[in-house]
Order: structure tokens, then sequence, then C-alpha cells
């Protein structure tokens, strides 16, 4: 089936249709600098948009909502999910997961330790209730990194994660993007879309193929590139080459 045909039930059923989309390469180039990183041209005004024509539009991430709110101020109509769950804005309101505010003063402490004892070359990414440990700019320091993580892990009663050229460590909470995805699609009746990049977003696609299987239409968007397993393509409805043809989709779902 071709794209127009795929996106066809997002414009017919818009009013009840929930959109979705991961940050970091999915709407945003990746880059070397965490920071630095930003999304495509256009696409955040084309989200704004869409967020108008459709039931939700939201941006589930492991970026911190503090990151995410930089390019969607208030009064903002799309709908921001940071740490995977564990910070959200919806509709004007910020909460953090009831379970997540006891972990932030031992990820603050473990996050100053990496910085202080941690392998040389490792980047160290704070997010307040998590922390990612980077080694893009040094791949050779991969298993110390992961070694360092792992000890840190154990040490802290925390729950490690791999990403793109990372590790994260969060606190050990039943929480993630596919239970975000299936909660926000509680909230419409109609299609509902979810485009991601990162292993990360693996329970996203579950939690498509959950709501697939209970009658639902649903789109999976897979961003592919050098570093998307090959696990992650294989779930893609549609397979699409960068960031740049996430924000083209956009644009087209905007009008």
């Amino acid at each position: 089936m071709d794209r127009s045909s795929l996106l066809e039930p997002f414009h017919t059923h818009a009013a009840d249709a929930l959109v979705a989309f991961d940050f970091d390469g999915t709407l945003a180039p990746i880059v070397e600098d965490p920071d630095a990183a930003s999304p495509m041209a256009g696409a955040v005004s084309a989200l704004e948009r869409l967020a108008a024509r459709v039931g939700e539009v939201a941006v589930v991430s492991g970026r911190p909502l503090d990151f995410l709110e930089r390019w969607f101020p208030e009064p903002s109509a799309v709908t921001l999910v940071g740490l995977y769950g564990l910070e959200s804005r919806r509709q004007g309101d910020r909460a953090d997961h009831p379970s997540a505010g006891v972990w932030r003063e031992v990820v603050s402490d473990l996050a100053e330790r990496a910085r202080r004892h941690g392998p040389d070359g490792m980047d160290v990414e704070p997010k307040g209730l998590s922390i990612t440990l980077h080694y893009r700019r040094r791949p050779d320091v991969e298993p110390s990194v992961r070694d360092w993580a792992e000890r840190a892990a154990g040490a802290t009663g925390l729950s490690v994660r791999s990403a793109k050229m990372s590790v994260e460590l969060h606190p050990p909470i039943d929480e993630d993007k596919g239970t975000v995805l299936h909660r926000l699609a509680g909230f419409h009746t109609g299609p509902v879309l979810f485009a991601g990049d990162d292993v990360g977003d693996v329970p996203a696609f579950d939690a498509l193929g959950g709501l697939a299987a209970a009658g639902r239409p649903v789109l999976a968007i897979v961003v592919d590139g050098p570093e998307v397993p090959s696990t992650l393509r294989r779930r893609a409805d549609l397979l699409v080459d960068g960031p740049a043809e996430v924000a083209d989709i956009v644009l087209s779902l905007a009008g």
C-alpha cells in the first residue's frame, strides 16, 4: 500500500485520531551534542496546525519535559510526554508519574558521580528523573560505559535501558512509550499513528499491535537509518528515510 493510502484514515477520521511521534531521530536529526538537537524546519508549526485538525498530537520522548517545551511552549496544543512517561504536559496540565519523585535525589547524586568517576570519553546527560550516558563521540568506550551503568544500577536500584549510542538509567517504574501510547489511545476512538526510530520505541509499536488486534486502525512508521535495528524495521507499515520525510508526512496531514 502506498503512503497516501496508509495516511488516508487520518484524513477521513481526523477528529478521532491520535498521531504521536518520537523526537530524536524522528522529528529531529541525530546530532553529536544532544542539547543541540532541533526539529526539522517547519515541523513544529505543522504539528501545531495538525493538533487543530486531529483528536490529539503527541510527542513521546526520552527527553525531559523542559527540553521538549523549548520547541512547544505554552499555550501549545501538542501533548508532550518526557522521560518515557515519567513527565507529561497534556491540555496545559503538567504532571510527574506519582512514583517518580522519590528517585530524583538518587538520580542527581548518580549524575554527579558519573561526571566525576565515569569512564573517559563518556558524556553525561542528566535529565532530572533519569540519566543518559553517551558514547557517540567515543564509540570505543561502549563496553566501559555499559559496565559502569550496570554497576551503578546494581548499587542504586535504577534500571538500565539501551538507546542509540547511549545507555540510560531510569527509576524502576513500569512506564514506557507503550504504556503512554495505550493510555493516550484510550481518549480517542479513531486511528492511531506512531513514528519512531530506536529500541526505546519498540514498546510503542507493541502497543500499536495490541490496538490493531482489538480492531483499531493503526499506522507504524519506522524512520530508517544506519543505527536502526532490523527488528524495528520489521514492525513498519511504512519505512521512511529520515526526519525530513517525517516532516513531509506531518505537513501532508496538517494540510
